[in-house]
C-alpha cells in the first residue's frame, strides 16, 4: 500500500504541476498585450515629459535620429522609416521646422523632390535626446539585475521578431 500511495502522491503532484501551468497560461492570455501596450504607452509619456523640457514633442526624437543617421530624406522615406503616415510626417516636419530643428530644401538633383535636414539646433538636441533617453530607460529597468534586462531584452526581441513575421505573412 505504501509504494500505492507514493505512486499516487506523484501523479498527484505532476496534476499539480500540469494545472498550475494551465493557470499560468490563462493568466497570460488576455494580459500580456494590454500589459505590453500599457508599459510602451508609460515609458513613451516619461520619455516624452523629459525631451518636453527640450522642446521637443512627442516622435519628433524619432525624426531627429534618423535623420542624424542619414541627413537629406524625403517626407516620405522618413514616414516610411518611422513607421508612420506621410501626412502625420509632413504635419510633424511643419512644425519642426517652425521650432528650428530642421529645414526643407529641394533636391540638387531633382527639384521637384523636398528633402529635410537636421538644422544647428536639431543637431544639438541630439544629446539631449540621448540623456532623456537613457533616465527614461534607468528608470524602467529600476531594480532588475543585468541578467534579467538581458532576458527581458531576449525575450522582448522574440516577441517582436513573431509580430513582424506575423505581419508579413498578412
Amino acid at each position: 500500500m505504501a509504494k500505492k500511495d507514493k505512486a499516487d502522491k506523484k501523479g498527484g503532484k505532476k496534476d499539480k504541476a500540469a494545472r498550475k501551468k494551465d493557470a499560468e497560461r490563462e493568466v497570460v492570455n488576455g494580459v500580456f498585450a494590454p500589459l505590453v501596450t500599457q508599459t510602451a504607452r508609460s515609458l513613451r509619456t516619461l520619455l516624452s515629459r523629459d525631451l518636453a523640457d527640450c522642446g521637443l514633442y512627442a516622435g519628433q526624437d524619432g525624426v531627429i535620429q534618423a535623420l542624424a543617421g542619414e541627413d537629406g530624406l524625403t517626407p516620405g522615406a522618413l514616414a516610411q522609416k518611422l513607421g508612420v503616415k506621410a501626412p502625420t510626417m509632413t504635419r510633424t516636419i511643419g512644425r519642426m521646422e517652425a521650432q528650428g530643428f530642421v529645414e526643407r530644401r529641394a533636391d540638387t538633383l531633382d527639384h521637384r523632390l523636398t528633402k529635410v535636414f537636421l538644422t544647428d539646433g536639431g543637431r544639438a538636441s541630439l544629446e539631449r535626446i540621448a540623456a532623456a533617453a537613457e533616465a527614461c530607460e534607468r528608470e524602467a529597468l529600476h531594480g532588475l539585475s543585468g541578467k534579467e534586462v538581458k532576458t527581458l531584452l531576449r525575450l522582448l526581441l522574440t516577441v517582436e521578431e513573431n509580430l513582424q513575421s506575423a505581419i508579413g505573412k498578412r
